[in-house]
């Protein structure tokens, strides 16, 4: 997207004039340079090959890509084709310094044209390629010939000659990074947890005239199942139909039925084993199965329903998740906010005070009725959708700042909430005041959107419930929470008396509203921290001028007779819209990829979270730390200063059998979002132990404790180190 240079001079010029010693710019943050070989093929179908890094590093594996694109209307076919075509045969024998490539298959889409069945791709399609390097460090020259069918109404045979260089040296992200990983996360797990899928049971039942049909039972783990399907490989590549699927009352289990082909032998079957992959939305399990000759347990009654909680029950939770909610880190920003409402009230009549506590419910739990909303939207458009995933927009966080900054003018006295019209009137008539009504509302409102990246006790349970379900429950699991965190609120109002016991206000309120819009100050700087993670210091520091230059424009109506404070509302208005739309005119900041052999002060050594490496690691004996965080998820945070890196804790993950992953989402990344779903989960902290003893994974509550890690630690590995730690 182009932009306007003036527009961008303005917004620089506007920075630069807030902090004059600080050298400041708006624009393209460094970025990583595309690392991609020139397209070859036809004239209906072309392929490249594409890197996610700038540079081999000293990675004992490369992640690479095989991309196709094809005119519209032709495909080209998945490794098990269906009825007729034939997949993309690569041949890497002519590369340098290439000891193995292993080529990954994401979830293909089903055609059928004059009745033949097919499996492929359409339009556009990556190839995950993992490369091990010979000799790691040293340049990798990767060479492919690629054979492959395009098909429409005909087919057309094509062929590729490609050819990758990476140097020597340390690598960085490149650009077709996000572009590998968003096909990677389509590509089926192995692991049942890790799909979030379990096959428990394949059966043969022999029926007249020698038709085989085979029934496959499976359990969904997390959320209910959404819209299943499988695909099935036979010996020799034989090829299933489109399965038959009966779900489960509850929609946990489901049973796929399919029929043989004509010409497959129930020898063959029992033998050889089938290949079958189960997708349902984001979650994909490739499985390897013997079937039985027994009768299906699932065919005269479905699959045991696993015990799912009733709605009443997540109801319940919810309410109490946002009530605890009020406790968390993330909230206590907006203490200030309520501090001072609260205070304001002592010594008023129990009418205003009512009034003042049930506008702050209101601006909660109408908060929480639009977050439900938006929620709906985004999961009806078929996009991922997560609790607090706001935080990973730079727009939101800069409007997020200007909020706070506007908040702490408040309470410094540089202007005043005002209500229109006759709404104001009737506050004032009331006994609240013309601007307290309003006041209160936007402090509900705004501990509702700063409450957003905790994932506190409970809540992680009933938002997972919600964003599996439908709309009905969305809405209704996000009011329970919107009425738990304003239950304190609520309380008050019902029983007004409790705020005479406050002291009455006086001047040592002024004091207190310095300290507490420094406060609100501090947790704008940490606002735009989190900008830089995505958007580079510069830029953030950008943003932050804007913000604070209509902070100080807003104080100069403090100055008597001041022409700039006559015109200071405006003003500000305009520079606080900079800075929430400064970001639109921001390139993105790449991070670097993690160093697996760099360790941090507490001499843990995170690598860089892979989950498909996860059950191979545990296959070998190892214990696997996954930590899902961000910089915008305050509890994350709280989680590694208390728990993660400190003490016992911090050496069991420093030790020589232990993996730590560490899963940053700060940014919107579709591996670990599809990572949570998985495992049921729609917001973040998330942190989970796999071990020898336990390679499905032992989840780990939001809020971390020492026993906690350990508990999981010694289920995974029976002989864990930190056994033996205090």
């Amino acid at each position: 997207m182009q932009y306007w240079p003036p527009i961008r001079h303005l917004f620089r010029q506007a920075a630069y004039a807030s902090l004059a010693t600080l050298t400041l710019a708006i624009g393209a943050a460094s970025s990583g340079f595309a690392q991609e070989s020139a397209w070859d093929g036809n004239e209906y179908a072309a392929a490249r090959l594409i890197s996610a890094t700038t540079a081999v590093g000293q990675d004992e594996s490369l992640r690479l890509g095989l991309q196709f694109r094809m005119e519209p209307g032709w495909k080209i076919y998945w490794r098990s084709p269906g009825d007729a075509g034939l997949p993309p045969v690569p041949d890497w024998s002519q590369s340098d310094n290439v000891d193995t490539v292993t080529m990954q298959w994401p979830v293909p889409s089903r055609f059928e044209i004059f009745d033949i069945g097919t499996l492929g791709y359409e339009d556009a399609v990556v190839f995950p390629l993992i490369v091990a390097p010979t000799h790691p460090g040293a340049p990798v020259d990767l060479k492919g010939e690629i054979d492959f069918l395009v098909c429409a109404e005909i087919c057309i045979p094509g062929h590729a000659s490609l050819a990758l260089s990476l140097p020597t040296g340390t690598p960085a992200l490149a650009q077709e990074a996000h572009l590998i990983d968003r096909f990677r996360a389509t590509v089926p797990a192995t692991d049942a947890a890790m799909a979030g899928l379990t096959v428990t049971n394949a059966n043969l039942d022999v029926q007249p005239q020698d038709q085989i049909d085979v029934g496959i039972a499976v359990t969904a783990q997390g959320s209910p199942f959404t819209d299943p399907d499988a695909f099935v490989e036979g010996p020799g590549g034989a090829y299933f139909d489109k399965p038959k699927i009966t779900l489960s009352d509850d929609k946990m289990s489901a049973v796929l039925h399919f029929t043989a082909p004509t010409r497959m032998t129930l020898t063959a079957l029992k033998q050889d084993g089938i290949t079958v992959t189960i997708v349902d939305g984001p979650r994909a399990l490739e499985s390897h199965v013997i079937p039985s000759e027994a009768a299906l347990p699932l065919d005269t009654a479905m699959a045991q329903p696993s015990d799912r909680a009733t709605l009443w029950t997540i109801l319940g939770i919810a309410l109490l998740g946002g009530l605890i909610l009020n406790l968390m880190p993330c909230v206590l920003p907006v203490l200030s906010l309520k501090l001072m409402s609260v205070m304001s009230k002592s010594g008023k009549d129990k009418a205003s005070i009512r009034a003042g506590f049930l506008a702050s419910s209101a601006g909660i739990i109408l908060s929480f009725l639009a977050l439900a909303g938006a929620a709906i939207g985004v999961k009806e458009a078929g996009l991922s959708v997560g609790w607090g995933i706001q935080f990973q927009q730079p727009v939101f966080l800069a409007l997020m700042v200007a909020l706070v900054t506007l908040f702490a003018c408040n309470l410094l006295g540089l202007f005043e909430f005002r209500l229109p019209g006759r709404l104001g009137d009737r506050a004032a008539a009331m006994g609240a005041g013309h601007n307290s009504l309003f006041h209160d509302f936007l402090t509900g409102a705004f501990a509702t959107l700063l409450a957003t990246p905790c994932s506190a006790p409970f809540l992680g349970t009933a938002v997972g419930f919600a964003l599996s379900a439908g709309p009905m429950e969305i809405l209704a699991v996000f009011t329970a929470l919107g009425l738990g965190l304003a239950l304190p609120y609520l309380m008050v109002a019902l029983v007004p008396d409790v705020v005479r016991f406050l002291p009455r206000p006086g001047r040592w309120m002024m004091v207190l509203k310095i300290i507490l819009a420094l406060a609100l100050a501090g947790t704008a700087i940490w606002l735009l921290t989190v900008i830089s993670a995505t958007l580079g210091a510069e830029n953030a520091l950008a943003i932050g001028a804007l913000a604070l230059l209509a902070a100080l424009v807003l104080a100069t109506r403090k100055i008597g007779g001041s022409r700039l404070g006559r015109a200071s509302w405006p003003i500000s208005a305009v520079l606080a819209l900079a800075a929430v739309l400064a970001p639109l005119t921001m390139a993105p900041h790449i991070q670097a990829p993690m160093n697996q052999n760099r360790e941090d002060a507490t001499g843990i050594q995170w690598q860089q979270f892979d989950p498909a490496a996860i059950s191979g690691l545990v296959t070998d004996g190892k214990t696997v730390f996954v930590d899902v965080t961000a910089d915008w998820c305050v509890t994350c945070q709280w989680n590694k200063k208390t728990v993660v890196e400190v003490g016992a804790v911090a050496d069991w993950l420093a030790g020589p059998n232990v993996i730590a992953m560490k899963a940053d989402w700060t940014q919107p990344d579709p591996v670990i979002a599809d990572f949570l779903a998985q495992h049921g989960r729609y917001g973040i902290p998330f942190n989970i132990v796999y071990g020898p003893a336990a390679p499905q994974g032992i989840a780990l509550p939001e809020l971390l404790s020492a026993n906690a890690v350990k508990s999981a630690a010694v289920q995974a590995d029976p002989g864990a180190r930190i056994a033996a730690m205090d």
